[in-house]
């Protein structure tokens, strides 16, 4: 293989660029501060996510070229769900719909030995979340303890913005944060991305605001129709989801999600 293709990258993200490399193929290329170990983590999770027979890219070998590390990927062609959505907004709830059924579809799979607990790692992240006050924090890390683990796929970032529309279908993308537990979990934390979105100023225009409130109201009821009951129980892991989301440092979503987790009975 060659060299990284000179000009802009197809892609600039918080961790890696993404350049166009062999044909049917893209490189991700890690920034220096990113650990080697790290990338071969994401190897590791995206390949037994391949495996599971879920619509998700081929991923390649590990490589140093041009001064940085980088992993190959199947390149993927076609927008994400976000993009056409607002294209197109009279579409929402098929594209809602679909992506409950692709939700309960990952986690219809039982998940393999390669994938960390959930459980361990949102205790993890609520001791990390600094604006929780000791008191708050002690009772969502009980709450926490309290429900069940779950031995499902998770993806934990699961947003139509991780969904591209190719033209063999749906691919869903950004497997970094997967994990091993529960499938309520990780539609609180679906619900947690849509809802801080509008609360905040992430999405400053009333228009989209009222689109994804719909789009995320069209998800839940179509996700519990394909997974019936569970209702009560998804609602006791919001605020659990919204403590640890706390230790990202969204410096916009801070106060809101500090009022979600102090909902925790």
């Amino acid at each position: 293989m060659g060299d990284i293709p000179f000009g802009r990258p197809l892609a600039r993200g918080r961790t890696a660029d993404v350049f166009a490399w062999e044909e049917g193929y893209i490189l991700k290329c890690f920034h220096e501060w990113f650990d080697l170990e790290d990338i071969q983590y994401e190897a590791k999770i995206a390949r037994a996510v391949r495996a599971s027979g879920l619509p998700v890219p081929i991923v390649g070998e590990i490589l140093q070229v041009g001064g940085c590390h980088g992993l190959v990927y199947e390149r993927v062609n076609g927008p994400d769900m976000v993009e056409i959505l607002l294209r197109q907004p009279w579409r929402v709830f098929h594209f809602a719909r679909r992506l409950a059924a692709l939700h309960a579809q990952m986690h219809a799979r039982a998940c393999g030995p390669d994938f960390p607990s959930q459980h361990q790692r949102l205790e993890s992240k609520i001791r990390r979340a600094a604006p929780l006050s000791s008191q708050v924090q002690a009772t969502v890390l009980a709450a926490i303890r309290t429900l069940p683990t779950g031995d499902r796929l998770c993806h934990g970032d699961f947003h139509p913005g991780n969904v591209l529309l190719a033209e063999q279908g749906e691919v869903i993308i950004d497997w970094i944060d997967a994990t091993c537990g529960n499938p309520l979990a990780d539609v609180a934390r679906s619900t947690m991305i849509a809802l801080g979105s509008v609360a905040s100023d992430q999405i400053p225009n009333p228009f989209i605001k009222a689109l994804v409130r719909l789009f995320h109201a069209i998800y839940i009821r179509h996700y519990f129709r394909l997974r019936p009951g569970g209702e009560r129980e998804y609602r006791r892991w919001l605020p659990i989801v919204a403590a640890a989301r706390l230790s990202e440092q969204i410096p916009e979503l801070e106060a809101w999600l500090v009022a979600q987790a102090q909902e925790i009975g």
